[in-house]
């Protein structure tokens, strides 16, 4: 009897290895390497195509939003790969992921091979030998509906991006992009920006007492609370302008506040406990980890980027150490609870699990995955000190975090007793001028039983009032009985200022996202790596601070686009594309709705069409004062300010470090009174004749030479008198001279970048005429007799012999290596210091390239190549968490990318027209 074989279609090589080590024989199991059809850029379109209805946006969006998609020629070799395959298969499992990428992919492999054998669906969300056996037993048809639900949003974000980035680029700027969930997460970090440029600071002071029973030992601290029967105002009192609430809290100052801690340091002040409550204290433990919540926590405890982990989740996932990571739910199944409550009864104690196991709801606004929780794999986890040698870096310390959530889930509450103790001082003396009594609160936790603190603790965002984190921190009080009286051995008064609201980090800007029902769990990653890249946001430490380029395209996108960059309005877009993933919704009527309008939206076409007049530059400035003017130029945000008895604006550009809410108005005018040290004259060159100047320009500071001044210019200036008729005493106007013939283009000066650690404004005539003169020459090689020189570059201090280099340890170097130095930094080998060309990494071959994969340190930072394609990897994540999969995958969104546009000197050579490529559209 002939032998059978299965093709099992997964998206990475990564997973399809560790699948086919569960599966065995009598399957083969291939990798897609992620989608293997995308919508063709218009221009790539066939020439008979592009006049057509398909040219604008290769949709043809009069007749059913119908997508032209095409095989990218990365993926011809893969899908060759994958037919041939098939030819010797009886059967085919798509075995994608299950959520809506997943199902497209498979969607589109049925449309490029065209199976002629039974197909089947595959799902699991664990890769372990159980699961996957259960999944070949427990197939499925495939799910339409969540195949139109991604169509609709690939093609809902292609006619976003089409019809909206045009209008920035002719009235923001070049090379910008709007797009359905970016606008909206770029205006969340804008608008947060805005409430700290509006925040206005308050003072108010406050006192600590250190107090101690007067038969013990043991001190507390207490805060006060009321004076004279009023309460004492605190941060959480006041409003962003500065303001206090209708709350009747009194704000002391600081004569106040002082002189109350002079009246309490009285050795006759009565000092009493006036109340005492004691109540049981309750902490539960955090729900298993979603997407979201994963995200958040990997950022607060393991400092990982949002981008980074979920890279690293990724490689967890497909080589079977967890379960799938794009989920939105925190249910677990039961398997993973018994799993759960076994291991930390054995670890912790038959007390450490309550009775019943602990069952999660998800409390996303829109859940959408079918998934469980992300959690350790199998059926009995594997404990990080078991992998300690299996796993390494980042990996082992996410899979760590993942097992210890996990176990905290089902474990019991942290009990313990929570105490709070008013205490009443006075009366006060006279001088104090403040009341009679003053009245002091101190409270404290004492856990008595850590339940899950024994393994987990959820870490907490930035809190805005010092207050509310001191509220969470466990604290102990002694034993205490009203009536008590109390010594005062301290007390401290205390200036406080209030905090704007934090600005946004990677894990609280997920929340956010979240919590608006903003984008998916497989997309918060790619969200913010998108406005990092794009330029809107940048982050600063932990924060992420918004460009003032941002705030130009939020302002336009709210002023002629309001209801596209509405919270509610991008949420209730997910709420529709889940709709339409549940069968409930039609494709073709939404996208209907969406960009030519109904009765419920305008439709963005319309609003296209009746744009109106948008004036660039009201749109591009920011009033600071009534004489200063923010404007955000095409080379970066400057000052403009009317100087008196000239015509022409004043522009003091700004410094790059300097954040949106730092420009107060105060800081403005500094900016503006600042000495100005562009064209500071340092001397005449000896050599030449020319002026050396010390300017500061767009590309930071510089000296450079330029020619004096025309003899006719020198005579005025040194105060010669015009020539004046003596009968009618008018100045003589001098005949005006024909102009020159055109000369040859003048030669450009010299001019030379300051080190780092100079300024222009103190650069002295001797350091120029050595930084002009560069590149300085050290000597001749000995062998070759070629000379050695050096020399400052784009890339920083350099040693130059022939066409071979040597980079210098510092910019002072340049001026202090000798030749003996220079030999020996050509002796080393080349890159030694930053292996810009030696391999940080090493991979298995390409799918694509066939070809080995390497991760290297270049120039513009660390990139991934296979010998034929560079792929840069994005900024904020880190060299040591790029696995192989991850490798491929930015060779394939490079490739799909194409070759960087070059600019056109000359006119091209007429080329044979290009090979059609015929489209499979959805039947």
């Amino acid at each position: 009897m002939p032998s059978t074989k299965k093709l099992v279609i997964v998206e990475s090589p990564a997973k399809a290895k560790t699948i086919g080590k569960y599966l065995g024989d009598g399957y083969e199991v291939q990798a897609s390497v992620g989608h293997v059809r995308d919508l063709i850029e218009p221009k790539n379109l066939p020439a008979e195509l592009k006049k057509g209805p398909l040219g604008k946006f290769s949709i043809d969006v009069d007749n059913g939003f119908e997508p032209y998609y095409v095989v990218s020629d990365e993926k011809k070799r893969v899908i060759a790969d994958l037919k041939k395959a098939l030819k010797g298969a009886d059967e085919l499992f798509l075995a994608t992921d299950e959520d809506r990428e997943g199902e497209a992919i498979a969607w589109h492999l049925l449309q490029v091979l065209k199976p002629s054998v039974p197909v089947k669906r595959m799902v699991f969300h664990e890769i372990t030998a159980e699961a996957i056996a259960r999944a070949t037993e427990s197939t499925r048809e495939l799910d339409t509906a969540l195949v139109d639900a991604q169509e609709t949003r690939r093609i809902l974000d292609r006619l976003y991006g089409y019809e909206v980035s045009p209008v920035l680029w002719r009235k923001v700027g070049p090379g910008l992009s709007a797009g359905r969930v970016q606008s909206a997460a770029t205006r969340l970090v804008v608008d947060r920006e805005r409430e700290r440029l509006a925040f206005v600071a308050a003072q108010y002071w406050d006192l600590d007492t250190t107090l101690c029973p007067t038969d013990a030992e043991t001190a507390f601290t207490a805060r006060l609370t009321r004076l004279a029967g009023k309460k004492v105002a605190s941060g959480r009192d006041f409003d962003d302008r500065g303001r206090l609430k209708g709350s009747g809290a009194v704000a002391l100052d600081e004569a106040t506040a002082s002189a109350l801690a002079e009246a309490l340091r009285a050795p006759d002040v009565a000092v009493t406990v006036t109340k005492v409550e004691s109540k049981p204290h309750t902490r539960r433990p955090a729900a298993p980890f979603t997407t979201s919540t994963l995200q958040q926590e990997a950022a607060r405890k393991l400092r990982f980027t949002a981008r980074q982990t979920m890279s690293v989740a990724q490689s967890l996932y497909e080589n079977g150490y967890i379960t799938y990571m794009r989920t939105d739910s925190s249910s677990l199944s039961q398997q993973a609870i018994a799993a759960a409550r076994s291991q930390a009864s054995s670890l912790y104690g038959a007390d450490s699990i309550p009775d019943k196991p602990r069952v999660y709801a998800s409390k996303s606004k829109n859940a959408q995955e079918a998934h469980e929780a992300i959690r350790p794999a199998g059926d009995t986890f594997r404990t990080p000190s078991a992998l300690e040698g299996t796993l390494r870096g980042n990996d082992w310390k996410l899979y760590d975090l993942i097992w210890k959530r996990t176990i905290a889930s089902q474990m019991a509450d942290a009990r313990g007793q929570t105490a709070s103790v008013a205490i009443q001082a006075g009366p006060l003396s006279d001088s104090a001028e403040v009341g009679a009594l003053a009245e002091f609160a101190a409270s404290g936790t004492v856990i008595t039983f850590r339940g899950f603190l024994a393994a987990y603790e959820e870490g907490r965002d930035e809190e805005r009032d010092a207050e509310k984190a001191a509220e969470t921190a466990e604290a102990k009080l002694p034993p205490l009985a009203e009536g008590q009286s109390l010594s005062v051995q301290d007390v401290e008064a205390k200036g406080h200022e209030t905090s704007p609201p934090p600005r946004y980090t990677e894990a609280s800007l997920v929340k956010a996202l979240e919590e608006r029902g903003i984008g998916r769990p497989s997309t918060y990653a790619a969200i913010i790596s998108t406005i990092v890249d794009r330029g809107y946001v940048t982050p600063r430490g932990t924060a992420l601070v918004p460009n003032w380029i941002a705030f130009s395209v939020v302002r336009l996108l709210e002023e002629n686009f309001a209801d596209l960059v509405e919270y509610d309005f991008t949420a209730e877009m997910e709420a529709d594309l889940d709709r339409i993933a549940n069968g409930e919704a039609d494709r073709t009527d939404w996208l209907t709705g969406f960009y030519f309008g109904d009765a419920h939206q305008p439709g963005l076409r319309p609003v296209i069409d009746n744009l109106g007049d948008i004036d660039a530059k009201t749109l591009n400035s920011m009033v600071i004062t009534d004489e200063i003017t923010l404007r955000i130029g095409k080379y970066g945000p400057y000052l403009e300010v009317a100087e008196e008895g000239s015509e022409t604006l004043r522009r003091v550009n700004l410094p790059e470090d300097l954040a949106p809410d730092e420009l107060t108005p105060a800081k403005a005018q500094e900016l503006i009174d600042a000495p100005v040290v562009g064209d500071r004259v340092l001397g005449i060159n000896p050599e030449n004749g020319k002026q050396v100047v010390a300017k500061d320009g767009r590309f930071g500071p510089y000296v450079t030479e330029l020619d004096p001044e025309p003899e006719e210019q020198a005579d005025a200036a040194s105060g010669a008198e015009p020539a004046v008729d003596p009968a009618t005493g008018e100045v003589i106007e001098p005949p005006k001279k024909r102009a020159p013939a055109k000369k040859k283009a003048a030669e450009k000066p010299r001019t030379a970048s300051l080190f780092k650690d100079m300024d222009p404004a103190t650069v002295d005539f001797d350091t120029a005429l050595k930084l002009l003169a560069l590149p300085r020459e050290v000597g001749l090689d000995p062998e070759s007799n070629e000379p050695i020189t050096a020399q400052n570059g784009r890339y920083g201090p350099y040693l130059k012999k022939g066409t071979d280099t040597r980079s210098l340890d510092s910019e002072d170097q340049i001026f202090e290596i000798d030749l003996d130095g220079a030999l020996a930094k050509f002796a080393e080998p080349k890159y030694g210091a930053r292996r810009a060309s030696s391999a940080l990494k090493e991979f298995d071959a390409d799918p694509v390239s066939g070809k080995p994969i390497k991760v290297k340190d270049g120039r513009f930072g660390p990139y991934v190549t296979d010998g034929e394609t560079n792929a840069t990897i994005p900024r904020g994540e880190e060299v040591e968490s790029v696995d192989f999969d991850r490798a491929v995958q930015l060779l394939a969104d490079k490739r799909a990318k194409g070759p960087a546009k070059k600019p056109v000197k000359r006119a091209a050579a007429k080329k044979p027209a290009a090979k059609r490529t015929t489209a499979a559209k959805k039947k």
